[in-house]
């Protein structure tokens, strides 16, 4: 988890802040009050939410899936770049982190966008896929629990649509990943998504250093 991408100087960090990512001012607030929260390294990078930005404009995402939510910042950041008939299903499990979310969400003009379902995300995503919601979803982000990133990788992948593109946050775990001795329960689960993966050939695969490492997996049509 890193408020930037993982190895790089303040000198680069202040930069790429003032450079590089065009934040929003509702975005700026959220993400200054994310980071006074003892928890608040867990939210992502100001340059890893614009690159996202960019994909659902790039994409024309239409419908998005996050798997992960904390204080929303991902999720206001898709919303803003989403056309006004665009729509979010948003998974988590905290009332305390997601309350800072739909504040936020709300002081933007957002809050139409995006449903909230606060619920073990497995079931959530099960009960789509029970329901015939498959192939449906643009573009979905998994960022939560690591020892079930796995199963949230199967379940995305039957959620997009073909063509229709997963991004997984933390991919490079401040570098445990490359650790053979790191075996913690989070840093295996990551270890064998990673291998998983890499052997893929139901999607196209790009693992980028963005900030704790974003992996972007399209699904081939």
């Amino acid at each position: 988890m890193s408020s930037f991408s993982i190895g790089l100087g303040q000198d680069i960090k202040d930069y790429l802040l003032r450079m590089g990512s065009r934040e929003p001012a509702s975005l700026q607030a959220l993400r200054e009050e994310t980071r006074s929260l003892p928890e608040g390294r867990m939210q992502i990078s100001p340059e890893q939410g614009a690159f996202m930005r960019l994909l659902v404009e790039l994409l024309d995402v239409r419908r998005y899936l996050e798997i992960g939510v904390f204080t929303g910042y991902s999720t206001l950041g898709v919303a803003l770049a989403m056309p006004p008939d665009g729509r979010i299903l948003a998974c988590d499990v905290s009332a305390e982190w997601t309350a800072i979310a739909r504040r936020h969400w709300a002081e933007a003009g957002v809050a139409e966008k995006i449903e909230l379902r606060l619920a073990p995300a497995i079931e959530t995503l099960d009960g789509m896929i029970e329901a015939g919601e498959t192939d449906c979803f643009d573009l979905a982000f998994i960022d939560a629990d690591k020892e079930n990133y796995p199963a949230y990788y199967e379940r995305a992948l039957r959620l997009v649509r073909p063509g229709g593109l997963i991004a997984i946050d933390n991919t490079l775990w401040g570098g445990r990943v490359a650790d053979p001795a790191a075996g913690d329960e989070a840093t295996l689960a990551l270890k064998r998504l990673n291998r998983a993966l890499a052997e893929d050939r139901r999607v196209s695969l790009a693992m980028t250093p963005i900030g704790d490492g974003l992996t972007l997996a399209r699904r081939r049509p």
